[in-house]
């Protein structure tokens, strides 16, 4: 099977840290929050966050629900505690249940975890607006290209720092910052409803979805010619182009149509 060529850890390690110095300057913010969900990817972008502008200046905040595993609770707040980042937890619950309340309507997982993931979105952005902080996103770039992420939820940010970095990367990344086995080696999940696992959802694993990005994205490779490539199902990959052709309004300014003058 076809491989993503190999990233170059440290000057990707390099390149990122400028990154986000660069856009913490330009904006002339004093430092960047981010939301701790004790996975692979925000622990990942909370390291790149403190070496770029110092622990001193990253606030990490944890936000739970009911459904949010007790072992990524546990997570978030000690990579929290291992950086030395000032950190807050808050529990949800009582937000998304008022949402609930106020508009009665039939519940389902895919709206409840959306509007989870709204609401963390809408905390973290308060304490960034009163620290005058950016938010630090923590999207990475295969799960960008299929839009598996939630619009104006954990999409939203000022910057993506990982987002280049498909999900195979970022775990290669890791082990090269020495980021603890614990949380490289659980299973990717957000914990959006009970059992949810991201590989479950998006119905096949990172590693088979990387490639498959990568010949599609990077190489221009026909349908046909990647599943004859992969040795995979033509339905497999034709799945995930459709994610990704689906998804491409999430990551666009939204549109307009243009005016006609007299």
């Amino acid at each position: 099977m076809s491989e993503i060529p190999e990233i170059d850890c440290e000057k990707t390690n390099d390149t990122i840290v400028e990154f986000i110095k660069s856009k913490v300057s330009e904006s002339k913010t004093d430092g960047i929050v981010i939301g701790l969900s004790g996975g692979i990817d925000s622990t990942l972008a909370a390291y790149l966050a403190c070496e770029a502008v110092g622990c001193d200046n990253v606030f990490g905040i944890t936000l739970p629900s009911a459904t949010t595993p007790a072992e990524d609770k546990i997570h978030g707040i000690e990579v929290a505690q291992r950086l030395g980042i000032q950190y807050k937890e808050i529990e949800i619950d009582s937000i998304l249940n008022e949402y609930l309340s106020a508009t009665q309507l039939p519940e389902d997982n895919l709206s409840i975890g959306n509007l989870k993931a709204r609401i963390r979105m809408t905390i973290i952005y308060y304490f960034a607006n009163q620290k005058n902080y950016l938010v630090c996103g923590t999207g990475n770039k295969s799960e960008i290209l299929i839009g598996y992420f939630t619009k104006h939820g954990d999409g939203a940010c000022d910057m993506e720092p990982i987002g280049d970095l498909y999900k195979t990367e970022v775990y290669r990344l890791s082990e090269f910052l020495n980021i603890q086995e614990e949380i490289i080696k659980k299973p990717p999940r957000a914990g959006l409803w009970a059992n949810q696992t991201d590989e479950d959802e998006i119905g096949m694993s990172y590693n088979l979805l990387d490639k498959i990005l990568y010949l599609y994205t990077e190489k221009d490779m026909e349908n046909t010619q990647i599943a004859e490539k992969l040795e995979i199902s033509a339905d497999d990959v034709d799945m995930i182009i459709e994610k990704i052709a689906r998804s491409e309004h999430k990551s666009k300014v939204p549109e307009f149509p243009k005016k006609t003058t007299l």
